[in-house]
Formats: C-alpha cells, structure tokens, sequence
C-alpha cells in the first residue's frame, strides 16, 4: 500500500487529518470545500430519470476541471434529453461576482440558479436558454463516500480529488420547460459533489462511473485507472444498498470487468459495451451488470476547446474524450453458486478518457 502512487486515503490519521466521521457524514461536508483559489476546483452534480422518459443532468461548477490553475470562472452545464429524442446540451458562463457556495451545508448560486440542500432533501433552480428546470430531491438512500472520499495521487500524496455521493439515490419531482412546453414529472435522482487542487487530467487515466437502480436495489460504481506516471493504478468504488439500507461498499470485494470492447468512431477510443462489477460479501455474492444500447453523448474533448487552447491542446497531442451511454442495469445476487434473484432496468453511465488509448 505504502508504494501505491494512488490510493483512497482510508486510514484512522487520514480521517483524522481530514475531520471526518468513518460512521457518520455531516452537512458541511456537501457545503464548500475549497476556496476557489487557483489550482483548485469543485462542482455540484445532480441527474434524474424521469417518469415521462426525460433524462436530465445539472452541474453547478467553480471552473473547468480542465483549467484548475485559472481563478474563479463558474459554468453551469445542463443536459436534458427528452423522449421524443430532442437532446440539449447547455453550457452558461458566468461573471465571478454571481457565484458563492456557502460552507455549512450546500447552498451554491450562480447567478439566479440555485443548488441546495441538507444530505436529504434538495431544491435545484437552473435556467440555461431555453430550458428552465425546477426540482425538489428527496433522498431515500443515506448519504455516502468510499472511506473518506479522498483519492490521493503522488509519492508525498499531497495530490487530491475527492468525492461525496451526498444523494445515492433519491425521489425526484420537478418542472421543467422547453421554450413554451412545461412539463411536471417525477423520477429517480442522484446527487454527488467532487472537487480536488490537481487537474483530473493529470492523475486519472480514465474512468467508467456509473449509478442505478433495479428491483430494491440501488448501486453506485466505479473504475478508475491512474495516469500513467501513477502507474495506472486501478481504484474501484462500489456501494450497493438494498431497501435503502447499505449492504457492501468494501473496494477490496470488487473484481471488473469489460466486455465486448470496441473503437468508437467519434472518439477512437475503446468501450466496452458491457461492464460488471462482481461483489462478494459473505454468503452471497452479486453481479451488476451495465449492458449499452446506446450513446447519450460522445465528445472529443478538444473539440470543446477554441482559439489558442485549441493549437496549445493539439500541439501536446492532446486526444481525451467524454462518452455518457444509456442502457440496461441488471443486479443478480448468487447464494453457494445458484442464482436467487435478478433486476433489471434503465441506467445511465460514462466513461471519461484522458489519456492515451491503451492496449487492452
């Protein structure tokens, strides 16, 4: 452990150092935790399925993660895909002045958008052009992070990006509109928090992340594969809860695996059509299963990027992409090697490449 040059910091002086609770999370920790300085950065994450087939994500954000180094710039990024296969992809810019997040629990502005909450129940404002969204999330699943939250990177492991699923899963209700369309549903939402003093594109590789819900079941999980200076070091995330209440969240009873792995053409890098994550607990083990039918977004990141940071990206060979997949869930749980249950339904997953493609 002591050699790994990327690790989720876990142990006692870590929680110590930290401030935190190994039994309980607090409020503050979902209010601000860095100081929008340069090198730092931090974003309010929220997405939902809905009852009417929408699907929806939102993200309050202090900067682009791209550009840690750069003083307070805050966006908020909106995506809506609506069931008539409309997709929108909204990206709003906004003075420094119209930005704060408060510190003892989550309460972000960002100009007359708004996002906060208490670990249970959340109201989310957001307008970009012509989509207005207004959501109340109620959460059902108790507030999480894997340990401590914190994955730290380097020899000294001064590096850091944390993570707080402050919402695993959660009761959605919302209104939302689309130019004069209004629209009321409810749905299942997610909730989490993530902000770090190292650009993401140095320390992480890639990772697939992904969260959902089948049957009583409810899952949120990940693979992250370190840079290549970090030794591609792989740091899995896994919690599943059933009927709310957590069952498994040791990363050391997680074994992934890709399946089916082809090129995508937009993006020339490899995805799997298929990822499982096998958890053994006790006398039962499970199998959750993320199965693509197909691409919600595939983008080249560089070609997000304008002006001089375009030539500056593709003079460093620059080629990360960004791939949000839709598809089927499925959850089985095994008892002495014969299947006793199987869920299947709707989810949404990514997979974030930085780096270089490497051979599988």
């Amino acid at each position: 452990m002591a050699d790994k040059l990327a690790v989720t910091a876990s142990s006692p002086a870590d929680y110590q150092r930290l401030g935190l609770s190994p039994a309980s999370i607090a409020p503050w920790e979902d209010g601000a935790r860095t100081d929008d300085s340069a090198g730092t950065y931090e974003w309010w994450y929220f997405d939902a399925h809905l009852a009417d087939g929408a699907k929806l994500v939102i993200t309050f954000m202090n900067k682009d993660i791209a550009q840690p180094q750069k003083p307070l710039s805050p966006l908020l990024r909106l995506d809506l895909d609506l069931p008539d296969g409309r997709h929108f992809e909204k990206l709003v810019h906004y003075p420094p002045g119209e930005w704060s997040a408060a510190k003892a629990h989550a309460d972000v502005r960002l100009g007359e958008n708004r996002f906060t909450g208490d670990l249970h129940r959340y109201r989310i404002q957001a307008r970009a052009e012509e989509i207005s969204v207004d959501v109340t999330l109620t959460g059902e699943v108790p507030a999480w992070r894997p340990a401590t939250g914190y994955m730290l990177f380097g020899a000294d492991r001064s590096e850091e990006f944390a993570w707080l699923p402050a919402v695993p899963q959660g009761a959605v209700t919302i209104t939302y509109s689309v130019g004069g369309e209004q629209h009321e549903t409810t749905g299942a939402g997610y909730h989490d928090h993530n902000w770090g003093n190292v650009a993401l594109m140095k320390v992480v590789h890639d990772w697939y992340w992904a969260r959902g819900q089948a049957g009583p079941y409810s899952v949120i999980a990940s693979y992250i594969t370190a840079a290549k200076q970090y030794g591609f070091e792989p740091i899995p995330i896994f919690m599943l809860a059933r009927d709310n209440v957590l069952i498994g969240d040791e990363p050391a009873k997680v074994t992934f695996e890709r399946e089916g792995v082809y090129t995508d053409q937009a993006t020339g890098k490899p995805v799997a059509a298929t990822t499982r994550y096998t958890y053994s607990g006790g006398e039962d083990r499970y199998v959750v299963s993320f199965t693509r039918s197909h691409d919600l977004s595939d983008t080249r990141m560089i070609d997000t990027i304008k002006g001089l940071k375009y030539i500056a990206a593709k003079l460093a060979h620059f080629d990360g992409a960004y791939l949000r997949f839709t598809g089927d869930i499925e959850i089985s749980r095994y008892r002495g090697g014969e299947l006793a249950e199987t869920h299947k339904d709707e989810a949404i997953w990514e997979l974030m490449y930085f780096g270089h493609t490497r051979d599988q």
